[in-house]
């Protein structure tokens, strides 16, 4: 229970943008917009800017907490728990989230190009992650 505790503390920003994208993915409904119907994919920018900020966020808040390491040690120390929770989770977050949509909805279509923007969203992310990494760097 304390882990759990402590990793809501450390991580509140990026646990709400997955509950954000949970809601906004299975139980919200997008009103109809008619002006907004001449933006091609207006869909997919949604979910690449979506995921896109959350991988963000996710590496902001591990950059925050391990502040008093060096960018050298955090990439070689942490490198993969951020490859796995700030890139590979969000992207199978997104596989199952347009699997329930499919098959767990009524009014909700799961989509491959969905998952395709996600993850590019994803690693978009992560890139971002990796400059403000450097940055850090740096400016130390």
């Amino acid at each position: 229970m304390n882990n759990i505790i402590h990793f809501i503390r450390r991580y509140p920003l990026s646990l709400l943008c997955i509950a954000s994208i949970w809601y906004l993915c299975i139980w919200f409904l997008p009103p109809e917009l008619p002006e907004l119907d001449n933006v091609a994919f207006l869909d997919k920018w949604t979910h690449f800017v979506m995921y896109g900020g959350t991988c963000t966020i996710i590496w902001w808040e591990y950059l925050y907490n391990h502040e008093r390491m060096s960018w050298f040690n955090i990439l070689q120390q942490g490198w993969k728990r951020l490859l796995l929770f700030a890139w590979l989770a969000p992207i199978l977050m997104s596989g199952c989230i347009e699997i329930v949509q499919e098959y767990c909805t009524e009014n909700r279509a799961g989509e491959w190009l969905d998952l395709a923007a996600n993850a590019t969203g994803c690693t978009l992310g992560a890139i971002i992650g990796l400059i403000m990494t450097f940055h850090r760097g740096k400016v130390r």
